[in-house]
C-alpha cells in the first residue's frame, strides 16, 4: 500500500497528529511540465499556527521524555520508509516538482541517509562535567530547544525540509513545517506521513502549508523557539529581523552565486563538464547553483566552445514522459525572471553562446560569454539553467572576483595542483569549498551553510552542527548539603 492509500490528505493540513480542512480552504496543486491538476492541498492561516503551537509544546514534552532508544528507533524506521516508498516519492517530486528522475532518486538517497544520521543523535553524550570552585557537581547539558518551525523552499523540497526536521525530531524537539504551497505534497504531506507511519506520536511533527502570514506566524508564536528557514536572502533577512525582535534564534540558508574557478592548469573537458552540472542540474533551481565562471585567459576560448555545444545538446522537456536533462522551470514568474536577467545582461555586453530562450516552462540551458561584472547575470543569483563565463588574466583577478560577491555559499576551484587550488580557496570567503568539482554537493554527515548573505553559517549537517541548532544549554549542579551564605 501507497503512502498516500486510504488516508483522506485532500485539501487537508497536517495539524494535532490529525488530517484537518485548514482554516485558508485549499487549492489546486499544479504540475508545472504540463499545467495538469494534480491534486489540492490545504491551505494554513496564522489561526491553525497557533493552534498547532499550543498543541506541538504538549507534545514535546512528552517526546523528549521518552528513552533515547524509542526516538532512534522511530528515526531509523523514517528512513526505511523513504527507501521502501522511493517509486511513489519520486514520482510525485517528478511530477510537482518538475525534478529529473536522476534528482529524485538523488533527494530520495539524502532524505533515507538524513534519517539515519539524525538516527545516532538521541544516544550522543548530551553535556560534560565542569570544574567548580565550589564543593559540588556542575555540570553542561544540552536539551531539547522546545518546538522548531522548519520553512522550506520549492526547488529540492524533501532535502530542504527533511535536514532539519529529522535531527530536529531525534533531539527531543517537536516540528512545525511549513512546505513552499508549490510543492507542499513532495515537502511536506508525504513527509508527514513518512513519520506517521514511523511511529511519531501525534502532535510532534504538524504540516501547515500557507503563505507568508503563516510563515511570520510560524517566527512570532510564543511556542515557537527556533525557526529553520531555507530560502531567499530578502525573506531571509526579514525572517531574521522578527525573530530577533523576538529574541529567537533563527538558522538562515540563504541564496547563493557561487563562482567556479578554472585555472590555467585546468583540464578543458572536465571543466566543462563540472560547469554543466553545476549550472543546470535541476534547471539550476539550486542555492548552490555555479552562478559564476571564472576562466582563465589561456583556455578561456575552449571552454566557451565546448561548454555552449554541450548545453546546445541537453535534452529538455517532460522529465515523467521523456528522458531528458532539464525539466520545466516551477513556474511562470520564476521563468520570466530568469529571461530577463539573461536579455538585461545581453544588453550590457554578454554574447549568448547558446541557449537564451523558452518554450512554456521549459528554458534552454544558456551559456552567457564575456559577461561583465556589472551584468544582473554575474551579479545576482539567477536560480535558473544560466551558466555566466567571465575571462580572467591571473589567479589574482579570479580571487578577487570571486570574493567580491555578497553571497558565500559554495565554491569549486578546478586545477591540476589540488595544494594550489586549497591555497587559492583560502582567499575566498564561502561556507563549502570542492576542489576539482563543481559547486553543487550534499551529504548528511556534513556541516552545511553559507556566509555573509548566503546565511548564518553551517546549521545543518554533521552531529556538532545539529546539536548546535536544535538545543539549548543548561547548567546544572548538585550539593549534597544545602549552601550556606551569610545573610
Amino acid at each position: 500500500m501507497g503512502l498516500l492509500d486510504g488516508v483522506d490528505w485532500q485539501g487537508k493540513i497536517f495539524k494535532g497528529g490529525e488530517w484537518t480542512t485548514g482554516r485558508g480552504g485549499d487549492y489546486p496543486v499544479v504540475e508545472p511540465a504540463t499545467g495538469a491538476e494534480l491534486g489540492r492541498m490545504g491551505l494554513a492561516t496564522a489561526e491553525d499556527v497557533a493552534e498547532a503551537g499550543a498543541s506541538a509544546a504538549e507534545a514535546q514534552r512528552k517526546w523528549a521524555a521518552l528513552p533515547h532508544p524509542a526516538r532512534a528507533a522511530v528515526l531509523r524506521r523514517a528512513g526505511d520508509l523513504w527507501q521502501q516508498h522511493a517509486d511513489e516519492i519520486s514520482g510525485w517530486n517528478i511530477r510537482e516538482v518538475g525534478a529529473v528522475p536522476g534528482m529524485a532518486g538523488f533527494a530520495l538517497h539524502v532524505a533515507a541517509e538524513e534519517c539515519y544520521e539524525a538516527a545516532s543523535l538521541p544516544s550522543r553524550p548530551y553535556g560534560e562535567l565542569l570544574p567548580s570552585e565550589q564543593p559540588r557537581l556542575s555540570m553542561a547539558r544540552r536539551v531539547p530547544a522546545g518546538v522548531v518551525s522548519v520553512i522550506s523552499p520549492f526547488n529540492v523540497p524533501i532535502i530542504l525540509g527533511i535536514r532539519s526536521v529529522a535531527p530536529a525530531l531525534a533531539l527531543g524537539n517537536a516540528v512545525i513545517l511549513k512546505p513552499d504551497p508549490r510543492t507542499a505534497v513532495t515537502g511536506g504531506t508525504l513527509m508527514a506521513r513518512i513519520f506517521e507511519e514511523a511511529g511519531l506520536p501525534a502532535g510532534v511533527l504538524q504540516m501547515l502549508p500557507g503563505g507568508a502570514d503563516v510563515g511570520e506566524a510560524l517566527v512570532t508564536d510564543p511556542h515557537i523557539r527556533v525557526i529553520s528557514f531555507t530560502g531567499s536572502t530578502p525573506v531571509g533577512r526579514r525572517i531574521g529581523e522578527i525573530a530577533g525582535r523576538h529574541l529567537k534564534r533563527a538558522h538562515l540558508e540563504l541564496g547563493g552565486n557561487s563562482a567556479l574557478l578554472v585555472l590555467d592548469d585546468a583540464d578543458v573537458d572536465a571543466a566543462v563538464n563540472l560547469a554543466a552540472w553545476g549550472s543546470f542540474f535541476n534547471q539550476g533551481q539550486i542555492c548552490m547553483t555555479t552562478g559564476r565562471h571564472l576562466v582563465a585567459d589561456r583556455i578561456y576560448d575552449q571552454f566557451v566552445e565546448r561548454l555552449a555545444d554541450k548545453a546546445g545538446k541537453l535534452p529538455v522537456g517532460n522529465p515523467a514522459t521523456e528522458q531528458v536533462a532539464l525539466g520545466p522551470i516551477i513556474d511562470a514568474g520564476q521563468r520570466d525572471k530568469i529571461h530577463r536577467l539573461v536579455t538585461a545582461s545581453a544588453g550590457q555586453g554578454a554574447v549568448v553562446a547558446s541557449g537564451g530562450s523558452y518554450e512554456e516552462l521549459f528554458y534552454r540551458p544558456t551559456v552567457l560569454a564575456d559577461v561583465p561584472i556589472e551584468a544582473p547575470a554575474f551579479a545576482e543569483e539567477v536560480f535558473g539553467p544560466v551558466a555566466p563565463i567571465t575571462r580572467v588574466s591571473s589567479v589574482d583577478e579570479a580571487v578577487a572576483l570571486a570574493g567580491a560577491s555578497e553571497y558565500g555559499l559554495s565554491l569549486g576551484i578546478v586545477t591540476r595542483d589540488v595544494m594550489r587550488g586549497l591555497a587559492v580557496a583560502e582567499q575566498i570567503p564561502t561556507g563549502i569549498v570542492h576542489i576539482n568539482d563543481q559547486t553543487v554537493n550534499d551529504e548528511a554527515n556534513a556541516p552545511f551553510g553559507g556566509v555573509r548573505a548566503s546565511g548564518t553559517g553551517s546549521r545543518f549537517g554533521g552531529p556538532a552542527a545539529n546539536i548546535e541548532a536544535f538545543t539549548e544549554t543548561r547548567w546544572i549542579t548538585m550539593r549534597g548539603e544545602p549552601a550556606t551564605y551569610p545573610f
